[in-house]
């Protein structure tokens, strides 16, 4: 599944292939309020965390286990609601007051901290702080799509756009347009969000 494949000028892998078209889908379904976009998130997650093995982008490949835990939880959320012993309660879109904003950039912030130091004291990427600051961004996203927060796009939207660059410098192409593809799709995103 790791072997080299041409495609469109540039070479990439069936594993990264199946993990772009599965992250489509998750992020489409995702717009549009669907659970199932949990499940494919998912199965997106581990197949990617295997591609970033392999390009030693290992900040991004612990995420896409936390991003299979936080899923999880984030299906059950969706499917459950707002409050864990009444199912009729169902999650609805919501924004974060100021100081919770102030609060999720300050955990960004540490987030970054702490990620890249332990990613440059202990394992040999050459991009300790670019996948430190795009993790932890991720995470944040990622919690904040879980609740049904407008702010996880806006999220989203910084962390996609940096992401491209750095999949170019690794060589992951398919993944860079992906992350192009996200950036658009985070945007619509948000438009749908908000009129909600």
């Amino acid at each position: 599944m790791n072997d080299p494949i041409p495609l469109l000028g540039f070479s990439t892998t069936a594993l990264e292939l199946i993990s772009f078209a599965l992250s489509v889908l998750t992020v489409a379904l995702n717009i549009k309020q669907i659970h199932w976009a949990w499940l494919f998130s998912i199965l997106a997650s581990g197949l990617y965390g295997l591609v970033f093995f392999d390009a030693k982008l290992y900040g991004d490949m612990g995420l896409q286990l936390v991003f299979i835990l936080v899923s999880l939880w984030g299906w059950w959320l969706w499917l459950r609601g707002s409050s864990a012993g009444d199912t009729s309660t169902t999650l609805v879109v919501s924004g974060l007051s100021s100081m919770q904003r102030m609060w999720s950039i300050l955990a960004w912030l540490i987030g970054f901290g702490v990620l890249a130091w332990f990613l440059k004291s202990f394992t040999d990427t050459d991009v300790p702080y670019a996948d430190g600051f795009l993790t932890a961004g991720s995470l944040l996203g990622q919690l904040l799509l879980s609740r049904k927060k407008r702010e996880n796009w806006h999220v989203w939207i910084i962390v996609d756009i940096l992401y491209v660059g750095l999949y170019v410098h690794k060589g992951l192409m398919l993944t860079a347009i992906l992350y192009s593809i996200f950036v658009v799709m985070a945007v619509a995103g948000l438009r749908a969000w908000s009129k909600k």
